[in-house]
């Protein structure tokens, strides 16, 4: 796993040029530790978040969710936000908040990168959602290289 240090740089580097009010891809996201090759006393918690003021046990159903990983036959839970699943891929996915009141809706992007999940949530449609892939992809991609 990445050193803590490096991986905590990485992110408020990452935050302060996605994340914002105006004219970024992102409203919010948040970096969790996950693992799911861990014991199951193990439990994951959230090692950063922006935008959002989540705790852990917020995220519980959406983290049993995960590794049920019955990603196409349920809805899950993000706080008191609704999602369904309209895109499977390898190591992420994308859904669609279905009990939101914004006109253009919102959606997260869900990715797993070693022993971490990035959930990267935007409002908006299909425009938003590229370019909150592409800030999502960033930060992945910068993290991997400093994993591998």
């Amino acid at each position: 796993m990445a050193d803590w240090a490096v991986t905590r740089k990485l992110w408020e580097k990452w935050i302060a040029n996605n994340l914002g009010t105006s004219g970024e891809p992102l409203k919010a996201a948040l970096l969790i530790n996950y693992d799911p090759a861990a014991p199951s006393r193990l439990t994951s918690c959230i090692a950063e978040q922006e935008g959002t003021n989540f705790k852990s046990v917020e995220l519980r159903s959406f983290l049993k969710f995960i590794k049920q990983n019955n990603l196409q036959n349920e809805f899950f839970f993000i706080g008191s936000s609704q999602y369904l699943v309209t895109s499977i891929h390898e190591h992420w996915f994308c859904a669609r908040c279905i009990n939101t009141s914004r006109p253009a809706g919102e959606g997260v992007i869900v990715m797993q990168i070693a022993a971490y999940l990035l959930v990267a949530m935007y409002e908006g449609s299909i425009g938003s959602a590229t370019r909150a892939m592409v800030a999502a992809e960033q930060f992945v991609w910068q993290l991997s290289r400093r994993i591998h």
